[in-house]
C-alpha cells in the first residue's frame, strides 16, 4: 500500500499538525527519504515526539518504518519527453501491472451485497468511465444507476440505506460537489466507493473502498509550446475492466 493510500485510511484520525508534517513530507518526497528525525522535526517545527506519533498513527512502528516506505516508493514520472509512442505503451505495460496486484474484495463485496448501486461521476471524462462501469457489471446481471446533478442526488438521498452502495469517479477527490455528497452519505451510513487518482484526498478518506489509477502526462509538442500535455485516461478502463473481472471471481467464491 503506497503512503497516499495509508493517509486516506488514517486521514480522520489526523489533526491539524499531523497534515502539516504530511504537507512537508509530501512536497519534500526526495529528501525525507534521507533525512533523521530531528532534521525533519526542525523542518516541520515540531517535536520529534510528534514526528513518532504521526507515524503510528499511520499504523508504523516509528518514525524509522515510514522512511522505509518512502524509499521503497518510486517517483511517479509526470513527463515523457522521447518515444511518446513507446513510452505510453511502457506507462500501459506498468499500470497494468500495478492495478492487477490491488485488491478489489472490499469493492466487490460491496456490490455484491447491495439492494441497489448508484454512481455520480464529478466530469465528462469521468461520466464515460461510469458509462463502461455501467457496461460491464451489466454482463454480471448489475444495474447501476448513474445521477446527474445536485438535484438528483438530494432527491434519491432520501430513500438511501446502509443496504445501498455509492460509487463515485473524481479524478481530484476534491471537487466540492463530490465531497458534500459523500459527507451527507456518509451521515446516511451509505457505503461509498471511490475512483480516484492515487494521491491523498478528501473522498477516499470519506470512503468505505477506495480503488487508486496512477496517471501520467506525455509531451506531444516542443518544450516551449504551451499547449497542455497530453494525460492518458486509460488506466481508470483498465481499472473497470479488472475490477468486473475480480467481482466475478469473488461471486463464484461467495
Amino acid at each position: 500500500m503506497r503512503l497516499e493510500e495509508i493517509i486516506n485510511a488514517h486521514r480522520q484520525d489526523l489533526n491539524q499538525t499531523d497534515m502539516m508534517i504530511w504537507k512537508y513530507i509530501f512536497n519534500h518526497r526526495s529528501e525525507t527519504r534521507h533525512v533523521s528525525i530531528h532534521s525533519l522535526a526542525r523542518a516541520c517545527s515540531v517535536s520529534s515526539t510528534t514526528i513518532v506519533r504521526f507515524a503510528k498513527k499511520l499504523g508504523f512502528d516509528g518514525f524509522g518504518e515510514l522512511k522505509a516506505v518512502l524509499k521503497l516508493e518510486e517517483p511517479e514520472k509526470t513527463a515523457y519527453k522521447a518515444n511518446v509512442l513507446k513510452d505510453l505503451g511502457v506507462f500501459y505495460e506498468k499500470t497494468w501491472s500495478q492495478l492487477m496486484r490491488r485488491s478489489y474484495e472490499d469493492a466487490s463485496r460491496l456490490v455484491y451485497e447491495a439492494d441497489r448501486i448508484f454512481a455520480f461521476a464529478s466530469g465528462y471524462v469521468q461520466s464515460n468511465v461510469v458509462q463502461e462501469l455501467k457496461r460491464m457489471f451489466f454482463y454480471g446481471d448489475v444495474l447501476i444507476y448513474e445521477i446527474k446533478g445536485r438535484e438528483e442526488f438530494y432527491s434519491i438521498l432520501r430513500t438511501l440505506t446502509p443496504d445501498d452502495v455509492f460509487i463515485f469517479v473524481s479524478f481530484s477527490g476534491e471537487s466540492p460537489a463530490v465531497v458534500d455528497f459523500a459527507r451527507q452519505l456518509q451521515l446516511k451510513d451509505v457505503p461509498l466507493i471511490s475512483i480516484t487518482q492515487l494521491h491523498d484526498n478528501t473522498l477516499a478518506s470519506l470512503s468505505t473502498a477506495n480503488l487508486y489509477v496512477s496517471s501520467a502526462r506525455f509531451r506531444l509538442y516542443e518544450e516551449d509550446d504551451e499547449r497542455p500535455q497530453y494525460q492518458s485516461m486509460m488506466p481508470y478502463f483498465f481499472l473497470v475492466e479488472i475490477w468486473y473481472v475480480r467481482y466475478r471471481m469473488y461471486v463464484q467464491k461467495a
